[in-house]
């Protein structure tokens, strides 16, 4: 049987549970080069080893990174430079949820520092190597959560009136602003830009939410999509013939839809994007 994915080289975030997980077994199962990016480093071997023994396919490398620590992502940019001459798709994946209000190592308020700025800093950081691949691919897991709010500049960290569920929200609106900057910045490059809507997928997110989400999603769990049908989406932006060439929109059941009206706003697209790359620290601390 034909591999579709045979010779391409993926990287995907979060890679060790849920929709990562899936979407890192699909993509080996059709003869990828995968490389895990996972922050557990149990977990994540534990992951890999899965994914070898089911899918057959030895190409499965695991690098282990914080998604919320800008050393972190730095650092696991600088080895995958280093040991791929190609990254053919990257998936950014990784996101949470957290029910107080916290700060990264970096200053940066916790939802906004994994669920946007690792997308942002990684998706900087492994930008030339892309370009060198083309065609290229950049997928970011965002979600039907950005509905209803647009980006607080004034408050980006959550300083005033802190609410997690806001905050989460938010962070899925950057996705898509950034989905909508990046791909403005990359036209006629040869790498495309997606976002999506996984769905609500019962996975282990929102175990450490607020207790409202955590609560819904205990009491909801039999009811919701399944974290392989949730990754669906994200398996077919990385790798169907069907997309190649599509850039800068937003999918939902494979199909592209549009995303909120605040979404297309471009002066926030550029603004975040300015302000992104201003709370990038020196990577030399």
């Amino acid at each position: 049987m034909a591999k579709p994915m045979l010779d391409k080289t993926v990287a995907i975030t979060g890679a060790s549970s849920g929709i990562g997980f899936e979407t890192a077994k699909a993509l080996a199962k059709m003869g990828a080069h995968v490389v895990m990016i996972c922050r557990n480093a149990q977990r994540g071997e534990t992951a890999r080893e899965t994914i070898v023994r089911e899918t057959g396919n030895e190409h499965i490398d695991l690098h282990l990174a914080d998604m919320s620590r800008q050393r972190d992502i730095f650092r696991v940019a600088g080895a995958i430079k280093k040991q791929y001459d190609k990254i053919d798709v990257l998936v950014n994946n990784a996101g949470a949820i957290f029910g107080r209000r916290e700060l990264s190592e970096d200053g940066i308020e916790i939802t906004f520092a994994v669920n946007h700025m690792g997308y942002f800093l990684l998706t900087r950081e492994l930008l030339e190597v892309l370009k060198a691949s083309t065609p290229a691919r950049i997928v970011n897991v965002a979600s039907q959560a950005h509905r209803g709010v647009d980006l607080d500049f004034d408050d980006l960290m959550g300083e005033t009136n802190y609410d997690g569920w806001l905050a989460y929200q938010r962070s899925k609106l950057a996705n898509i602003l950034f989905t909508y900057e990046l791909d403005r910045r990359l036209q006629g490059s040869g790498v495309t830009v997606n976002c999506l809507h996984p769905g609500v997928v019962s996975t282990n997110f929102g175990r450490q939410g607020p207790a409202t989400v955590s609560l819904f999603f205990k009491v909801a769990r039999p009811f919701l999509t399944s974290p392989r049908k949730g990754a669906a989406t994200s398996i077919y932006l990385a790798s169907s013939p069907e997309v190649e060439g599509v850039s800068g929109r937003y999918f939902i059941k494979q199909r592209p839809r549009e995303s909120s009206p605040e979404s297309y706003n471009k002066t926030a697209w550029e603004r975040l994007w300015q302000v992104s790359e201003d709370l990038i620290r020196d990577q030399e601390r």
